[in-house]
């Protein structure tokens, strides 16, 4: 029989049902209550005739509902489907049409999206956050295999859906691999669980892994507002938080204006998006630690790679490739560059997803021969710690020179003026593209176009030099704070 998670945890509940699972709403859930949530799940679900195989979307916020619901339909030999309940009924709908879903669960108060998604014929049921999915009908659709753990969405809601399946395999291997590559980890943690679960990052590192590992978590709804996330970081105690950039940054704006830090917490880990260099200097000055940066993408379970700990931590890097994961830099024509050079990064190994849920195009496009076309163009030094340098879908060609814009955004980021910046390409007929940048000012600061080119001249080659900047009020971000720099690039 292959590896089940659900298997794994269910003999954690079991063999210390007393000990604290999960921190919510105040109060401390032993492992045993989760347990019989998830059995009341459980039993549900296969009185309105959840198969093997089958997919239960869920639409909900991180709850005890998220975890009892996922851990009932594996234990039922079915896989789930997260997705953000705030994408709209019309999002959520194509969504859910894709997934080819048994049906959708959404929370008791979502008002009137559960009339919408029904409208959709998906079948909807409603839960209270904290109680148990009810008994419902769901629809049948073609049974997946029971090794598909989790399907999730990389696209968003607009456009073409892309999916990718991640099987019970990939998803333990990618915690597994973390715990053995970062030692600070130590035995007795507990996990800042405010990550969106409908994310791969906080499904796989802030919900399972503390489950599978016998940690505990404080499970916040939402990050939102920063200032109640450190007050439940202290009652809870919090000792490791997996965050991404943005929610650090006001985390730290909270802890700035005098919220006191949790005296527990020992250890920060980025990932998402990329960790600006002044992020770093400014956590260790405000939140008493740097922050271990790491990196990965939805199809790796989701992590490739992170810095091990703070002693040989690099920082600007993502850190070595997790144990068992192997690696290829490629060139434009597909030949292995040399050690130091940049190149595209594929990867194969037992984290990595095999395909996108039924799209054989696109899986012909991004896997082949066993390995995984990232899509992203890295550099790899001599002790094995990758830099990041760009999406290859975010390189801007200039004159038929490559421009990476996060090269130019680290310049503009230097500047007294400027608190956040992103680089996009933008078409022009004799050039191919042209940089521009989109700065959001610090507070009270008033920088002009002249002064950030300028500024930027006398540290770039002519061709990276914006030649448009725009200022806004913030940059817009998805859920989980990622730069959409797709908007960037329609404005």
């Amino acid at each position: 029989m292959s590896l089940r998670l659900e298997t794994i945890i269910r003999k954690n509940f079991h063999e210390e049902p007393g000990e604290p699972c999960l921190w919510w709403h105040g109060t401390w859930w032993s492992r045993g209550a989760l347990e019989e949530l998830v059995e009341d799940c459980e039993n549900n679900l296969r009185a309105g005739g959840f198969r093997e195989g089958d997919r239960l979307a869920l639409a909900l916020p991180n709850s005890p509902l998220f975890l009892a619901a996922t851990l009932a339909v594996w234990r039922l030999g079915g896989g789930v489907v997260p997705l953000n309940p705030q994408a709209g009924a019309e999002g959520l709908g194509r969504a859910l049409e894709f997934a080819d879903a048994f049906g959708v669960l959404i929370p008791k108060d979502a008002g009137a999206l559960g009339s919408a998604l029904a409208a959709t014929g998906v079948p909807v049921a409603e839960a209270p956050l904290s109680g148990a999915v009810p008994e419902f009908p769901g629809r049948r659709g073609q049974p997946d295999s029971a090794d598909t753990g989790v399907v999730f969405f990389t696209s968003g809601t607009t456009g073409h859906p892309k999916a990718v399946p991640l099987t019970h395999g990939n998803l333990y291997s990618d915690v597994a691999a973390c715990l053995e590559r970062v030692d600070e980890i130590g035995q007795e943690e507990v996990f800042l669980n405010a990550l969106p679960n409908f994310h791969a990052l906080g499904f796989t590192v802030c919900a399972l892994m503390p489950l599978l590992s016998n940690f505990s978590q404080v499970l916040l709804p939402s990050f939102m507002p920063p200032e109640a996330t450190l007050d439940a970081m202290r009652q809870g105690k919090v000792t490791v938080a997996a965050a991404v950039p943005t929610m650090i940054a006001l985390l730290m704006g909270v802890a700035a204006r005098g919220q006191l830090v949790p005296s527990s917490l020992k250890l920060l880990i980025s990932g998402g998006d990329r960790l600006p260099p002044r992020l770093d200097e400014r956590a260790r000055r405000i939140l008493g630690l740097n922050v271990l940066e790491g990196y990965g993408l939805t199809e790796t379970s989701p992590v490739l790679a992170v810095n091990p700990n703070y002693r040989t931590r690099k920082p600007g890097t993502v850190g070595p490739l997790l144990p068992g994961v192997e690696a290829q830099i490629r060139d434009p024509e597909g030949n292995l560059v040399l050690p130091g050079q940049e190149g595209k990064l594929w990867v194969r190994g037992p984290n990595v997803a095999t395909s996108y849920f039924r799209d054989p195009e696109l899986t012909s496009r991004r896997f082949a021969d066993g390995w995984f076309d990232t899509q992203d163009m890295v550099r790899q030094d001599e002790d094995g710690y990758l830099t990041v340098i760009s999406r290859v879908s975010d390189i801007i060609i200039v004159g038929g020179f490559n421009v990476y814009p996060q090269e130019v955004e680290a310049v503009l980021a230097e500047h007294p003026a400027v608190r956040e910046v992103a680089v996009v390409g933008v078409p022009r007929s004799l050039s191919g593209e042209i940089v521009k940048a989109f700065v959001v000012p610090k507070n009270g600061a008033t920088p002009t176009s002249r002064e950030l080119v300028a500024f930027c001249r006398e540290r770039l080659p002519h061709y990276k030099v914006p030649r448009s900047v725009a200022f806004l009020e913030a940059l817009p971000r998805s859920s989980i704070g990622e730069v959409l720099k797709r908007e960037l690039k329609a404005r």
